[in-house]
């Protein structure tokens, strides 16, 4: 039986701008099991950014409930959501959100610093993961002496140091061109056969793909929401 991860109830999140209420999300209601492979798809403020910020924790509800791993989310603090961001979900941004001053080892390893593990354990830990992605020779350098490729690599090892439950991947091919974004794509394809639970938002259909099960949103609802039948096989 499948084992489900997220659950979200009725879950809307609204914006205030200028005593105005803008509604971003609109009673959603979706589940993601273990080891799922989903796409997030949908145009500008579809409500794509918002339901991802609400999955990743990095925003609250304005009503409804959000179950991770079964536990209730909903209404948790901000410390409280840290803890839980930094022990369930790694994240990949567009923009590698790589701190320029520290070598790409040191950043893979930064997520261990939270957690209070100690300088030896976090080095060669972080040292395996830059081997899992191809970079076993770029352990040294920093942000600016890597190709885009690299460093999204580099963002890829960081976001799994901890072990998370889910990789949340925000447009991981935005800034890549298309050769690159293939090898992207086919490291989130063998992070998900290894077992992860995998979730891209993208605009791109190429990219969407990869997914076994898209997500359409369409004015903060979720629109459609189907397996992916021709689905692309990365090699």
């Amino acid at each position: 039986m499948a084992q489900e991860i997220i659950r979200l109830e009725n879950v809307s999140k609204n914006y205030v701008l200028e005593r105005v209420v803008i509604p971003a999300l609109k009673n959603v209601t979706l589940s993601v099991n273990k080891n799922e492979y989903v796409a997030l798809m949908g145009p500008s403020g579809s409500g794509k950014s918002t339901l991802m910020n609400v999955l990743g924790c990095l925003d609250t509800l304005s009503s409804g409930k959000y179950f991770l791993n079964g536990t209730n989310v909903s209404h948790m603090s901000d410390d409280q959501l840290a803890v839980i961001r930094n022990k369930e979900i790694g994240f990949v941004f567009q923009t590698f959100n790589l701190l320029p001053r520290m070598t790409a080892l040191e950043n893979v390893a930064l997520p261990l610093v939270y957690n209070g593990t100690n300088r030896t354990n976090r080095t060669n830990k972080a040292s395996q993961m830059l081997d899992a992605v191809g970079l076993a020779d770029r352990k040294e350098h920093k942000p600016n002496e890597m190709s885009g490729g690299q460093k999204q690599r580099v963002a890829i090892a960081r976001a799994l140091i901890n072990s998370p439950s889910i990789i949340l991947a925000d447009e991981p091919t935005g800034n890549l061109d298309s050769k690159t974004s293939y090898e992207i794509m086919s490291i989130l394809d063998k992070i998900h056969k290894e077992g992860n639970t995998v979730i891209i938002v993208t605009h791109e259909e190429d990219i969407s793909r990869f997914a076994h099960r898209i997500i359409r949103m369409k004015d903060g609802e979720v629109h459609s929401d189907e397996i992916n039948q021709h689905r692309t096989i990365a090699t």
